[in-house]
């Protein structure tokens, strides 16, 4: 089509039309479309404040200087290590099903590693931003180093509070804060402390995600536990002319380890967190267009968003495999569930002692000597008393009831006086029963009495 100028008799070409751009597809929040983002940051912020009040309130922690363990509300003592021991092997149980079943969930959504890191990153990101905002007059080098002086500093006071929190899973917080003001570095709290924060800060300064591809063994063990119905992260597009992806490369930009989810979904840094999910239904859904990456139980399997899947299939228990890992972890669950609800809130235990056989008093009552251990393995006070069954007019030498405090045990010998006369002569068997209160717990303990052979007349 051509244009003439009635004043210079030129005529000149009129530029053709673009061709029209598809209707952009509103979104909500084009951020977040399909909320993954904002699904992290909230489980994120769930795991950091369990965190930080599992040891004050004794949910989990194992107290080294006064040899206990808590879990679940349960406090369990150092000769207790069958349960200890099932315990722990339970929680990591827990992990290695989870990544049979969701692939690396834990490392994207769950590892303290992965949350302190990517909140480490986000506060150098907001002060530099902060700080090129408020301070335009100084020159570009001067506002990196503020920055930086102001990242560190930062990062100190949260290395200082992360260790302390770290170290009160294993000695008890009141007495670690009163390490901390003292700024105690002789005993062995106070060393783990300092050494702990200086680790902690190395850690989230410097290291940070290349702990994930250099030193962690999980990304390495997920190899072995996966399979073709393991939940990962995968890129799926047409090929030639069909393609959809217009290379805006914003899954790349967004991703925390660097990597390309377009090269494959088993690569050894993806850490399954979404990211690039969200980056592409951003981009795509702003071309009225379904984005191309999504959570796929395995290579070829059904997305993760199909509402037509079952939902025990949608659920992760999509094979018979992943039915008996499942059901072993209800059972394991269980099993421990009985064996701590069986275990006694405070144990007594009665020894003889046989140093000497029995005692005969002044009165001529026949004496035998006994030891008693009684702990006091819950957290709130607790009194016991002793009782006799098959010893007739025999008399316990303890003054009842014992009391003991949360958490405390007694260790103490006293002997049982039988009249002479009312036993026969030699060995006589009867039961010690202790009665605990509260929760009325009663244990039977079987003993032997002993008389002499010949009576003093």
């Amino acid at each position: 089509m051509s244009v003439s100028n009635a004043e210079t008799g030129v005529s000149r070409v009129a530029p053709a039309a673009k061709p029209a751009r598809p209707p952009l597809k509103p979104v909500s929040n084009p951020k977040t479309a399909t909320g993954y983002h904002r699904l992290r940051r909230l489980i994120q912020l769930t795991c950091f404040l369990i965190f930080v009040s599992l040891p004050f309130f004794n949910v989990m922690r194992f107290d080294i200087p006064r040899q206990r363990f808590y879990f679940a509300g349960y406090e369990l003592w150092i000769n207790e290590f069958g349960i200890i021991f099932f315990s722990m092997l339970f929680m990591l149980y827990v992990v290695v099903a989870a990544s049979m079943l969701y692939g690396r969930v834990y490392c994207g959504y769950f590892c303290p590693q992965m949350i302190f890191s990517e909140a480490s990153l986000n506060l150098e990101d907001r002060l530099k931003r902060f700080i090129n905002k408020r301070f335009i007059k100084l020159s570009v080098p001067q506002r990196q180093r503020l920055a930086g002086v102001f990242f560190y500093l930062l990062l100190v006071l949260a290395s200082v509070f992360l260790a302390f929190v770290f170290i009160s899973y294993f000695v008890e917080p009141r007495d670690l804060l009163r390490r901390l003001l003292s700024l105690d570095i002789q005993t062995t709290a106070g060393v783990a402390g300092a050494v702990t924060t200086l680790i902690t800060f190395l850690d989230f300064a410097f290291v940070r995600q290349r702990f994930c591809t250099t030193i962690c063994p999980y990304g390495y063990l997920q190899g072995m536990l996966g399979d073709h119905n393991t939940l990962i992260v995968q890129y799926r597009d047409q090929a030639g002319a069909d393609k959809a992806c217009i290379e805006c490369k914003k899954c790349v930009r967004v991703c925390h380890m660097g990597i390309d989810i377009r090269n494959s979904p088993y690569q050894i840094e993806c850490i399954h967190c979404g990211e690039c999910v969200d980056a592409c239904e951003d981009v795509l859904g702003r071309f009225g267009k379904d984005g191309l990456i999504h959570y796929a139980w395995g290579e070829k399997g059904e997305l993760l968003s199909d509402k037509r899947t079952p939902l025990l299939k949608r659920l992760g228990l999509r094979d018979a495999k992943r039915v008996a890992v499942a059901a072993i972890l209800l059972f394991y669950a269980s099993g421990l569930f009985v064996a701590l609800s069986l275990r006694d809130n405070v144990l007594v235990k009665i020894m003889p002692v046989r140093a000497s056989l029995y005692r005969i008093g002044d009165d001529g009552r026949v004496y035998n000597k006994f030891r008693l251990t009684v702990a006091n393995r819950q957290s709130r006070d607790a009194s016991v008393t002793l009782s006799l069954n098959q010893l007739p007019q025999a008399q316990i030498q303890l003054p009842q009831p014992l009391q003991l405090q949360a958490s405390q045990e007694l260790q103490m010998e006293f002997e049982i006086a039988v009249p002479p006369g009312a036993l026969p002569a030699g060995v006589n068997h009867f039961e010690i029963v202790s009665h605990a209160t509260p929760g009325d717990d009663s244990t039977t303990a079987k003993m032997t009495f002993i008389t002499p052979n010949e009576r003093k007349q």
